[in-house]
């Protein structure tokens, strides 16, 4: 898992069909202060209603977004699982 900023959407007309009705938004990663790191964007698939500028966190685990989903018929190995609203870090 790591943590992400939504930066753009993906419009697909035509999908696969176990990925109609589902949004895709475009990520990027972000460390502990929600500030962009790399230089690597990635699609994932989003079922938490997440949108552009939010922080999120990603995982990238096969068995994972097969047990979210319900199957394994779709081509995704990248979902957001929840919007973070804060991070707050102990020293």
């Amino acid at each position: 898992m790591f943590f992400a900023k939504v930066v753009g959407n993906v419009v697909s007309t035509p999908k696969n069909k176990f990925l109609v009705g589902h949004k895709l938004l475009i990520v990027h990663h972000v460390n502990e202060h929600a500030e962009l790191i790399g230089n690597k964007d990635v699609i994932a698939i989003d079922l938490v209603n997440s949108g552009i500028g939010d922080i999120v966190i990603v995982v990238q685990e096969g068995d994972a977004i097969q047990q979210m989903l319900g199957h394994s018929n779709a081509p995704v190995n990248t979902m957001i699982i929840a919007v973070v609203d804060n991070i707050e870090l102990s020293e």
